[in-house]
């Protein structure tokens, strides 16, 4: 479950399946509309519209009885999604929304079992499922190949919303609560306890969040957009179980909801089974939920907040940000936001546009202000610009620039290669295929359709292309009228700034003591000792084992047995560069990746990597400069990548790959220009722009120190791992806290340097070792009929890579060659040459223990525990996969999430063997830690049944089989080494994972003294771990 800063604002449309022809569902979608009279209750408002350049057909209805709205996407792909979405707009910030959207799905009348969401999760082959609540709707998603399975879903999903039990004790659970620390000792204090409540402490930590949160709220000060949607911790308190119910009761109706479905299972089913099981249920009602038009100001407003100090900073004096937000017309009107929307990228995206020019190449500050560019998640929209890391005294600077460069648009325009790039980017959208394209295509419609607006409309981005183009043509001073209408004579601007203060989180936490206070000298002892007796039934219900044979499930029977084999050819480029090519239907787009060892690097030079990647397609390359490099990517390519990788191998814990991977992809018509830009990186890359990479290091440091609030339990687990496998040091430098990808500390440290160019000249030491053909492999995913031209191209290219002029200095590393499966050693899948992979071994490593206390100032906890067990081909391993996912759903989820208040907790198991437990936005730490070990002991004692395994299977499976784009297909022996032969034993194995193998993993690894493990802790002062001196407290 998620809620949105504000709101998120609509991703880029990606194209999923590759079909170009008319989707056969449109058949049943005609028949479904005729039969929809009965079943449907009318579809007063039935329209059937054709989107070519999306490949589908996109069929809109209204329910007659209730005026629920109705839109389906009918297109050939397997990945079918369901979404149900309410207009909540609240007009406080207790958060009800986003309470509402926790607690619904915690039981319902037809489920009255406590949790079925969470249940669900493991009875179903599901892609996807969860819950968003954004600013002014909730959406209620989820995806899935199985027939069967999404009926079930949609069973489930629609008996939550509409018809919930919203118990008193499951809104004390998920909202708020006042309980005793130790809820069986009324001796100890009252506290604020729940899930909520928690997890919007921990979202406040997030200067970003907050930053967005007073635009947004600051911005549209006269409706529902002035308040916070998922609840501010001081006001969260406030909310009654009553408010709860009274909000449902008005927002969550079928007058007030928009229904979604996509893929190719056939529309009437969808309707037959919203009817029966939800609508028909129900009477039209007017709700009462529109959001009015924001009033437009006469003159701009100006505001200050203030924030945490960033722990990370290089530069202490330098923490200000300043933005300048602009008030846009109604997301309605579908031309005029893809316009606005084209406009702001071309304002800000990339070196070549005026605001990146001006503003981040100014030195003033570090990174764009967060919330940067358009933002249409709400019923007008707006656009801000600005910058962070700022000193104070250059706030004004700042903002003269601001208004100076739109000045400067008005006067010069735009370049036709900076517009041409920006509509080769969305072509190129239309056609790259992701498997989450139903997700990805709700999202994008939530938030114009929630306010009326046509989705259909806004689909139909061929149009909007055509008619843009037709507007530039017939005036061509059209983008500048947009920029004098909407930013240079548009009074409804804010200037919002934000400065660090270094009591903020002292202040919050006196605020949050003042309001339990207020709340504790309210009450009564009648009211207090009912308190007791609630929190102990809260834990008495949170411990009953659950009856969920209400609960729909499939059965582990209705598994696919076998894998589908995806076929693969290797050839040799030069004679000796093995390229694997595997054909798909990509839809005309052509996937590039070749992949360099790094097995000769010095060890000196291993931090560095991650920048070097970050850098290598940015600072230019032959006769481009960076500029003219960025404007090439953009207009004959899909965006060039690369990034430091570190595979485990799957036979042996302490055997790895270390490398880096380049991807890219292209329109076919583009290949040879892809191509030849690979060329002229890998044999000439230019590190001699001084200044620009100090601006793209800053910009790399500021946001990597701004996502340390949200993604602290992955540095935990990362820290965690580091001392337990040679592959774990190396995962940490390039993706640690220390480190790390790129590396936190030590890109916060460059950040500070006076002569960045010491590290500068480092980075053409690492090509040599990198940029070569002699430990190079490649590979291709493309369309059949552009196989010959991908040969050709790639051929070109290895034939002008150089060879390593780098010397192997093996030091206490060992190099093992490693040939990948393959038609010569019984792969049925794979035809040609075997691949031989360098792969890195040290004999001189011993896994031991650490633990390690980061100190962040946050209010909430981020734990990390990591147990060395088995590789991918064990059978132990399958057994300790099933493990991760049977902890996580019954001991785990209860324990740290229901009872303990964490917003999230876990186990899981990688492909490296590590076994990690982990804890997100946890209130507590060391608690948390007895109940990892609290969970080994349910495990090893068996405390499970049948039942529990194979919701486990379900679960493991599901996310095995999860769909995979032709873009990706092979990319498992390409990288891994893993032949689909190999992951048929693999699910064999998981189909064996029984009662006894379960009990005897836990034993053999997880048990006290048994694996060596790490442990890490992101988050405040504890007096424990400092009294405890086997912990390194940094």
């Amino acid at each position: 479950m998620a809620v949105a800063a504000g709101a998120s604002r609509p991703r880029a449309l990606r194209r999923d399946k590759s079909s170009c022809v008319r989707p056969r569902v449109l058949v049943r979608s005609h028949v479904a509309r005729r039969r929809a009279d009965a079943q449907f209750a009318g579809a007063a408002e039935g329209r059937v519209t054709d989107i070519p350049e999306l490949s589908l057909t996109a069929v809109k209805l209204s329910h007659d009885s209730t005026g629920a709205k109705y839109l389906h996407l009918a297109r050939e792909d397997t990945n079918n999604l369901f979404s149900v979405q309410f207009r909540t707009t609240p007009l406080d910030s207790t958060g009800v929304p986003h309470v509402l959207e926790h607690t619904v799905l915690c039981g319902s009348q037809k489920y009255p079992c406590r949790d079925p969401f969470f249940k669900m999760l493991n009875r179903s082959l599901s892609t996807f499922m969860n819950a968003f609540t954004a600013s002014d709707y909730t959406l209620y998603p989820f995806s899935t190949q199985n027939p069967k399975d999404f009926q079930n879903l949609l069973s489930v999903y629609l008996d939550a919303t509409f018809f919930p039990c919203l118990r008193e004790l499951d809104f004390w659970q998920e909202g708020w609560r006042l309980e005793h620390e130790n809820p069986r000792d009324p001796q100890t204090p009252l506290t604020f306890k729940g899930v909520v409540f928690n997890e919007m402490k921990g979202a406040f930590t997030d200067k970003e969040r907050i930053f967005s949160q007073h635009l947004q709220n600051r911005l549209l000060p006269d409706h529902t957009y002035s308040v916070i949607s998922g609840g501010h911790p001081l006001c969260i308190p406030d909310l009654t179980w009553e408010q709860l119910k009274q909000f449902h009761a008005t927002h969550y109706h079928p007058s007030n909801a928009r229904f979604f479905t996509y893929g190719n299972f056939p529309l009437e089913q969808h309707l037959r089974q919203i009817h029966e099981e939800a609508l028909s249920k129900f009477e039209k009602i007017k709700p009462n939920t529109a959001v009015p038009t924001q009033k437009p100001w006469d003159k701009p407003r100006e505001f200050q907040i203030t924030c945490g100090p960033d722990a990370l900073a290089a530069d202490s004096s330098k923490q200000t940000t300043v933005g300048v937000g602009f008030l846009l017309p109604d997301i309605t009107d579908t031309f005029e936001a893809f316009t606005l929307n084209l406009l702001s990228s071309l304002l800000i995206s990339g070196p070549n546009s005026p605001f990146y020019k001006a503003l981040i190449e100014s030195g003033l500050g570090t990174d764009f202000s967060p919330d940067v560019g358009y933002n249409g998640s709400t019923r007008e929209a707006y656009f801000s610009v600005g910058l962070q890391g700022v000193a104070e005294q250059d706030v004004q600077a700042v903002r003269d620039i601001i208004d100076r460069t739109i000045e400067e648009v008005l006067q010069k325009g735009f370049e036709d290669d900076q517009i041409e790039a920006l509509l080769h980017k969305i072509e190129i959208q239309m056609k790259h295929q992701s498997v989450s394209f139903g997700l990805t295509l709700t999202s994008y419609v939530a938030p114009c359709w929630n306010h009326d607006g046509d989705p259909v409309e806004l689909l139909k981005l061929g149009s909007q292309v055509a008619r843009f183009r037709q507007c530039l043509r017939e005036n061509p001073e059209f983008l500048q009228e947009k920029v004098k209408r909407y930013f240079k004579n548009n009074p409804h601007k804010l200037t919002l700034s934000m400065k660090p203060d270094d009591k903020y989180f002292e202040k919050q936490t006196q605020k949050e003591t003042e309001k339990l206070k207020q709340k504790i000298d309210c009450l009564s002892p009648k009211d207090k000792r009912q308190i007791y007796e609630k929190g102990l039934e809260l834990q008495t219900q949170q411990s009953k084992p659950q009856d969920t044979s209400c609960l729909p499930a499939l059965k582990v029977s209705d598994i696919e047995p076998t894998i589908p084999l995806t076929h693969l050819e290797v050839a040799l480029a030069a004679g000796e560069t093995p390229v694997q090519y595997c054909a798909q239907p990509t839809n005309g787009v052509v996937y590039f990746r070749a992949f360099c060892s790094l097995h000769t690097l010095p060890e000196e030079l291993r931090p560095y990597v991650p920048l070097f990647c970050s850098v290598l397609t940015k600072l230019g390359c032959g006769l481009l400069d960076y500029r003219q490099q960025a404007q090439q990517i953009e207009l004959k390519t899909g965006g060039m990548a690369a990034s430091p990788h570190v595979i485990p191998d799957g036979t042996h814990l302490d055997v790895y790959e270390q490398g880096v991977l380049f991807s890219s992809f292209c329109l076919d018509r583009n290949l040879p220009d892809m191509m030849q830009l690979w060329g002229e990186m890998f044999h000439s890359p230019c590190f001699e722009e001084e200044e620009y990479f100090r601006v793209l290091v800053t910009m790399s440091a500021q946001e990597l120190s701004n996502g340390v609030p949200d993604s602290g339990h992955l540095y935990a687990m990362v820290r965690a791992g580091r001392t337990l496998t040679p592959a774990g040091d190396l995962q940490e430098t390039f993706s640690g806290m220390d480190q790390g990808k790129i590396p936190v500390k030590l890109m916060k440290r460059m950040m500070g340097m006076s002569d960045i160019g010491q590290v500068l000249r480092k980075l053409p030491r690492i090509t040599k070792h990198v940029l070569n053909r002699d430990n190079m492999r490649c590979s291709v995913n493309a369309m059949p009929q552009q196989m010959s031209l991908a040969e050709k191209e790639v051929e070109k290219f290895v034939q002008n890579v150089g060879r390593s002029k780098a010397e192997w200095k093996p030091g206490h590393l060992s190099v093992v060659e490693k040939p990948a499966p393959s038609g010569s050693s019984g792969s049925t899948h794979i035809s040609g040459p075997r691949v031989l992979r360098k792969l890195i071994t040290d004999p001189t490593f011993k896994p031991h223990q650490m633990k390690t206390h980061f100190l962040l100032p946050f209010p909430v906890n981020h734990v990390g525990e990591c147990v060395r067990t088995a590789p991918y081909t064990d059978p132990d391993h399958a057994s300790l996969k099933v493990l991760a996912r049977l902890m996580t759903a019954k001991f785990l989820h209860t324990e740290i999430r229901e009872k303990g208040g964490a917003y999230g907790a876990g186990a899981r198991l990688g492909r490296d063997g590590m076994f990690t437990f982990y804890s997100y936005r946890d209130p507590h730490s060391t608690e948390t830690l007895q109940s990892f070990a609290k969970a080994v002991d349910w495990a090893k004692a068996g405390r499970f049944t049948q039942q529990d395994i194979d919701e486990a299977k379900l679960s493991v499976f599901a996310s095995v089989d999860a769909p995979v784009p032709p873009s990706d297909r092979g990319l498992d022996h390409f990288l891994y080494g893993l032949s689909d032969e190999l992951k048929q034993v693999h699910r064999e194995q998981l189909f064996a994972v029984n009662h006894d193998s379960l009990v005897a993993v836990s034993d053999k690894y997880l048990g006290v003294g048994r694996g060596t493990r790490g442990l890490a802790l992101l988050g405040p002062e504890n007096a424990k771990i400092a009294k405890d001196p086997s912990w390194i407290v940094r």
